[in-house]
Formats: structure tokens, C-alpha cells, sequence
């Protein structure tokens, strides 16, 4: 940026100090050069693809491989210039693999393996044999039994999750 100082006239007889500010254009981003065998790859990717992340991601760069500048990809895809800025740079940086999402891995599990095979081996006892007075266990009873045992503290909808994965058959465990 640069600074200045200028006049500004009013009147005949008052001058008045102004700071001009010179503002420089951005200057233009551009993808590397793109071989015709990752220009199919983009195209490709574009066609196919499943996650909607990944598509934005390729097209921003084959239109950047394009020419097309930075302004003009934002109102093309509705994305900030800073999006599309930041999707050329990490392309240039690492290739293909900056198309795809970054997933977090989320909140780490409550419950082990060992617990969530526990909690499976359970639900496939018969209650009468661990010394309840019932015949069949529902989420909310095996929930309680977990919860009272000190084994797991978690929702009905967790255990549910855990059965599931840890394939107790549905008829078995009733909600």
C-alpha cells in the first residue's frame, strides 16, 4: 500500500491534509499447469463423485486451470474468494489429495472395546440367569443393569448403536 499526503482545494483560501491511499489489486491465483491425463481425473471426479466437498473442490480447480480468476470462480460456485484462494494453494501444495474433506474424527468413544463387547455378551444372557426377574431384556432394563453395575453409562440409543455393531440380533433385546 502507498501512503501519501495530498491537498484537497475548497475554497480559494483553505487546504486542508489528506492521507491518498494508493489500494493494490490482489494479486491473481492460479492452480499449476494440469497434464491432459489429471484434467480426465478432474472430469472424472466431477461426474462421479459422491461427496459434495470433493466435486466443489475439483471444479474451483479445473476452472482455475482455466484462467478463470479468483473473483470469478467465487460467483460461479457461490464461495468466498478466500475459499477459492485457499482450495488453488493446498491443490498446488498436495495434489489430489487436497480434494478431499478433512474429517475430523469427532468426540472420542465413551466405551472400549472390551466394554462394548461386555455389554453385547450380556444382552445375550437370559436376565433370569444373571438374577433378574425377567425373561427378556429392553434397552431401558439393560440400560439400568449397566448403569447400576458400574459397567457403562450410557443412553438407550448408545447401547442400541453398540448391538447393532456388535451384531446381538434386534429380537433379542427389545426397545
Amino acid at each position: 500500500m502507498i501512503r501519501g499526503v495530498g491537498l484537497i482545494v475548497c475554497s480559494p483560501t483553505a487546504m486542508l491534509p489528506v492521507e491518498v491511499v494508493s489500494m493494490a489489486r490482489k494479486p491473481e491465483v492460479f492452480v499449476r499447469e494440469v497434464t491432459p491425463d489429471e484434467g480426465r481425473r478432474f472430469q472424472k471426479i466431477t461426474k462421479t463423485s459422491r461427496q459434495p466437498i470433493r466435486t466443489r473442490r475439483a471444479i474451483v480447480v479445473m476452472a482455475s486451470a482455466q484462467h478463470q480468476p479468483v473473483p470469478a470462480i467465487a460467483r460461479l460456485m457461490q464461495v468466498s474468494e478466500a475459499y477459492v484462494r485457499q482450495v488453488i494453494h493446498d491443490f498446488n501444495e498436495r495434489g489430489f489429495d487436497a480434494l478431499d474433506p478433512k474429517w475430523s474424527g469427532g468426540r472420542p468413544s465413551k466405551v472400549d472395546r472390551a466394554t462394548r463387547e461386555r455389554i453385547a455378551c450380556i444382552a445375550r444372557c437370559c436376565p433370569r440367569d444373571l438374577g433378574h426377574p425377567f425373561s427378556t431384556w429392553s434397552l431401558s432394563k439393560l440400560r439400568d443393569m449397566l448403569v447400576t453395575s458400574h459397567i457403562a453409562d450410557i443412553s438407550r440409543e448408545t447401547l442400541r448403536t453398540i448391538l447393532r455393531a456388535q451384531g446381538t440380533a434386534p429380537g433379542s433385546v427389545d426397545s
